[in-house]
């Protein structure tokens, strides 16, 4: 039973994981056409490499913060809610900045340690700094940031000024690489996009099935989660709960965003991996947790066939 396969942590599960979402990176990209002479060829090789190590990322961050068991089920649900979404691999942007704020968001999860608590802290803005420079609504993952700082290390009033000196630092090393590259200054407006809030494109079937699907999901797995907090020890209640918020903060970023083509959907990718896990976890029910797990990976496989 695929269930039971993918409840235990093994190599193998990793490189079954990473062929099915190669498997429709190449066709998504073939479909598209989108593999056009040598350097698209190795661009969208480039773009494979950080999907294959965001997922990786997310399984070293749940295991190492024990945000899950140990298990596959978080992968294989990135995975699946990754291939929904076809349009995700040809947005090489939000796939660099979603990989940034996952580095960003080991270094804020790890502050429970209450380790190395200013360098973390900057690793963190920078990471989210560079992320924006991808994606510039993903700034708003400072806000994680200095809730983690506010659960974790708040009573040090240094840590606060740490965000603004690790966003200074970035502003000062962009600023200085723009004019060793272009000759001129790094402004605002080169930063800053603006919002497009013409959701259209949702209307379209191969985007609204999975978006529907998705939402549903994660609606109704988040009841079950929140229970799960409740019931957890103190540290581990404040980093599920700050998984949460990644959620909510995910969700406003993907509102903000200036492309409504289901790419921006990638930041809940992560969190929502997250809390569907705890929810199979919890699960009684074999079938259901058996027959949700392969409808997950078999939609984007029907997706595929009809649209």
């Amino acid at each position: 039973m695929v269930a039971s396969f993918f409840g235990k942590s093994k190599p193998i599960n990793f490189i079954l994981v990473a062929l099915y979402i190669t498997g429709f990176f190449i066709l998504t990209l073939i479909s598209q056409g989108s593999f056009t002479g040598i350097s698209g060829i190795f661009e969208s090789l480039g773009v494979l490499i950080l999907i294959l190590l965001s997922g990786l990322l997310l399984n070293f961050i749940s295991g190492r913060n024990e945000l899950t068991r140990r298990n596959s089920y978080k992968i294989v649900l990135f995975a699946g809610f990754l291939c929904m979404f076809p349009n995700v691999f040809t947005n090489a942007s939000v796939i660099a900045a979603n990989f940034f704020i996952l580095l960003a968001f080991r270094r804020i999860i790890s502050l429970r340690t209450q380790r190395q608590t200013i360098q973390k802290i900057f690793d963190a803005t920078l990471w989210i700094c560079v992320a924006s420079l991808f994606h510039f609504w993903s700034i708003l993952f400072l806000f994680l940031l200095y809730f983690g700082i506010l659960v974790h290390v708040g009573h040090r009033f240094k840590n606060w000024l740490v965000p603004l000196i690790g966003f200074l630092a970035a502003l000062s090393l962009v600023t200085c690489g723009d004019l060793l590259i272009t000759d001129s200054f790094f402004t605002l407006f080169d930063w800053v996009s603006y919002s497009n809030f013409d959701f259209s494109r949702y209307r379209e079937l191969p985007i609204l099935i999975p978006t529907a699907f998705m939402f549903g999901v994660m609606i109704w797995a988040s009841f079950f989660y929140l229970v799960i907090i409740q019931k957890a020890s103190a540290t581990a209640k404040t980093s599920l709960f700050i998984v949460l918020l990644y959620t909510v903060v995910a969700l406003v970023v993907a509102i903000f965003a200036p492309t409504k083509d289901s790419s921006e959907l990638l930041f809940l990718f992560f969190p929502l991996a997250i809390i569907v896990t705890n929810y199979f976890q919890m699960m009684k029910d074999k079938w259901f947790k058996e027959t949700l797990l392969i409808l997950i990976l078999l939609l984007p496989v029907i997706l595929q066939i009809f649209f």
